[in-house]
């Protein structure tokens, strides 16, 4: 389970945070900690990241991120999602300390510790800085939910459910 702290955190002090395993997230001021990812999360975000690495590649999109990575939104704003993508064309916003802007396109895979604020505090918070395309794995349904930046920031909807065997016919990806 994900443990808020109740004070504000600046980047400097989240910077300083040990390298102990534990993912460490700000999220709109409050520091968030929960356990590493299981090795099931794990190989499923591999096998994401496999998949749209060569289509970005391929392509030449843009650059694909695997966690750990930080995400600075804003100050009071640091997340480590599992993947980003970022176009091609904005890719200046990529520097040694992570990703210093709204990336384009964001995926969190749901776990038994994360599941409550992927869904709720983290789509929002994507939502109120702009990423565009916020997709929702979930390994238990076997589904993505692929949620578009609406007019209202506060209220990004629901675009499609992707079933697993519409990702890649024939293969596992979330399992």
């Amino acid at each position: 389970m994900a443990t808020p702290s109740t004070r504000r955190w600046s980047y400097s002090e989240f910077a300083r945070l040990p390298n102990d395993g534990n993912r460490y997230e700000v999220i709109a001021g409050e520091l968030c900690v929960t356990p590493a990812p299981t090795t099931p999360h794990q190989r499923i975000i591999g096998n994401l990241y496999y998949l749209l690495r060569g289509f970005v590649d391929e392509h030449d999109l843009g650059s694909v991120w695997l966690s750990p990575v930080d995400v600075l939104l804003a100050e009071g704003d640091y997340l480590e999602p599992d993947l980003v993508f970022v176009r091609r064309e904005r890719e200046g916003i990529i520097s040694e300390r992570g990703i210093e802007a709204t990336p384009d396109l964001v995926i969190e895979v749901l776990s038994e510790s994360t599941a409550e604020r992927d869904r709720g505090l983290k789509r929002e918070r994507y939502a109120y800085f702009g990423v565009p395309q916020y997709w929702i794995v979930d390994p238990g349904s076997r589904t993505v939910l692929v949620y578009q930046l609406s007019v209202d920031p506060h209220t990004p909807r629901q675009v499609h459910e992707v079933l697993e065997a519409q990702l890649v016919p024939g293969s596992p990806v979330l399992s």
